[in-house]
């Protein structure tokens, strides 16, 4: 990497670390390759009269060799329930990291548009097809998945719902399948236990 990327890269780090506007969003981030900064983590609060309110998402992000004339690469960590978002590996689907990416852009444009998509989701251009059918036909159960998850993989607040919850341990206790199988499971088959048991033994 050229010395102006890193330097590029470096100055981003700074200027999301003492954005005071960031930090009151609930943006942060931590360096892991501290020699060259190209390997962050980032954490993204879920947005306040949204499913994710207040849970606490995890990111990875890379920069690339050539940054900022390629875009940086994100993905989801903390496993979230989101027509943009790939419920099994946390892959994004955001179009300026991909071909409306330029060199004016930074990282904290890119931690901005992460968290707003959580807020404004695009189902008509999906990374995760089961979720977004699920968006656009039953919305009220897309929130009622969504805030589980959120209540689940990223300690979001509030007691979590009770028949979701029982429908996990039941599927759980009749595969001895890993709870997080249990519920993606749950998520993709409508929280149809049958459904759901007939998926896994397929």
């Amino acid at each position: 990497m050229s010395n102006s990327s890193m330097r590029r890269i470096q100055k981003e780090c700074r200027e999301v670390v003492t954005d005071g506007e960031m930090s009151d969003l609930g943006i942060t981030i931590e360096v892991l390759d501290e020699a060259s900064f190209t390997h962050i983590k980032a954490e993204v609060r879920g947005p306040p009269d949204t499913p994710y309110e207040n849970g606490r998402f995890k990111l990875d992000i890379k920069f690339p060799e050539n940054y900022p004339f390629k875009p940086l690469s994100a993905k989801f960590l903390t496993k979230v329930w989101h027509p943009n978002v790939s419920s099994q590996t946390g892959t994004i689907c955001l179009d300026i990291l991909k071909d409306k990416w330029t060199a004016t852009y930074s990282l904290r444009v890119v931690l901005l548009s992460i968290q707003n998509l959580l807020s404004s989701a695009e189902p008509t251009d999906p990374q995760d097809a089961v979720v977004a059918k699920q968006y656009m036909a039953e919305r009220a159960e897309f929130d009622r998945t969504a805030r589980f998850w959120t209540q689940h993989f990223a300690e979001g607040p509030g007691e979590k719902d009770e028949e979701m919850t029982a429908r996990v341990r039941n599927v759980v206790s009749k595969t001895h399948n890993e709870q997080i199988e249990a519920i993606s499971v749950l998520s993709c088959n409508d929280w149809n236990v049958s459904k759901a048991l007939s998926y896994i033994k397929s």
